[in-house]
């Protein structure tokens, strides 16, 4: 199986200066000829000497009706290619993509340009979800001056893909965002209180930094949910999210023991109290937070169900 590489994200997100970085270094110049295939123009290019010192041969597909499998299969067959990178535009439907069988995806990046974030993030929420939504790693560049701003774009990202690397570079190197500051309760509060974005925030710092909530209480409302592979007393609490439209809503929840579950319905709304413990759970494949209920009662739907990430919502 051949590697391919795909870097996506909008014009001037530095997707190509991330490549000629990569295609330069000297654990990149392994034996055999890399195929690059540009979808779009940008202000930078690839220099000629760049690609004959590299073994690089570049192909460039102007239109998105013709990022097609059969010219997928063509440009393999006409350069027989070690490995394959693939500067993707970002205006065009990432959902199309289909790779040749004798492809496999190695690795997906999307860059993103810390200055306008905010802009596509409104008005193209849709196209960058699709760019975020399967990657391993998110790469934000021209981070300076932008601090304050950084754990809402990290808020944002985690919303969409929980699994993905996120760094932030500014002129000088990485810059380490946590989301520390941003926290919307009381961590010594007995129990925290978590509202509808409380409970998103809370979700999304759990699973990056359980040892923190390790042992505490939390208090919350939360629909229930009965995956047919937890057995006995165990469940899911939580909360549906939604990150660009109706059909893309995600439900947000950790596994839950209480002795009372029989008692409720799948889809009922329940005001739960648990401890909060790291265990091995089998579904999580690893260590993660699952909560120990410790007072369970039925509730009202409240009056904002859905959890958003962008604007908290201070009553429930």
């Amino acid at each position: 199986m051949k590697p391919v590489y795909i870097i996506n994200g909008f014009l001037d997100s530095g997707k190509t200066d991330f490549f000629r970085y990569t295609i330069a270094q000297p654990y990149f110049r392994t034996k055999g000829k890399t195929l690059l295939i540009v979808c779009e123009e940008g202000e930078n290019g690839y220099e000629a000497k760049l690609l004959k010192s590299t073994n690089t041969i570049l192909e460039t597909i102007e239109d998105e009706e013709d990022f097609t499998l059969e010219k997928l299969q063509e440009l393999d067959k006409k350069h027989d290619p070690e490995r394959i990178l693939i500067e993707f535009n970002g205006m065009w439907d990432f959902r199309k993509i289909e790779l040749p069988s004798t492809w496999n995806k190695e690795q997906q990046i999307t860059m993103i340009n810390c200055k306008t974030f905010e802009m596509y993030y409104t008005n193209m929420k849709s196209l960058l979800v699709e760019h975020i939504r399967n990657s391993d790693m998110i790469l934000f560049n021209r981070c300076d001056g932008m601090n304050e701003k950084l754990p809402t774009y990290k808020r944002n990202v985690k919303a969409v893909n929980r699994q993905c690397d996120i760094i932030f570079e500014n002129m000088n190197g990485e810059v380490d965002v946590t989301l520390d500051e941003d926290l919307p309760f009381d961590l010594k509060a007995d129990p925290i209180d978590l509202n509808n974005y409380g409970y998103g925030m809370f979700y999304l710092d759990a699973l990056e930094h359980v040892d923190r909530y390790e042992g505490k209480n939390v208090r919350f409302k939360a629909l229930v949910a009965k995956p047919p592979e937890f057995k006995g007393k165990r469940f899911v609490p939580g909360r549906l999210s939604m990150n660009c439209c109706a059909q893309d809503m995600q439900f947000l929840g950790f596994a839950c023991d209480c002795d009372e579950i029989d008692n409720y319905e799948e889809k009922s709304w329940v005001e739960l109290t648990a401890r909060v413990e790291k265990e091995y759970v089998e579904e999580y494949q690893g260590e993660g937070p699952v909560l120990k209920a410790l007072h369970i009662k039925p509730c009202k739907e409240p009056a904002h169900p859905i959890v958003d990430f962008t604007m908290p919502i201070m009553e429930d």
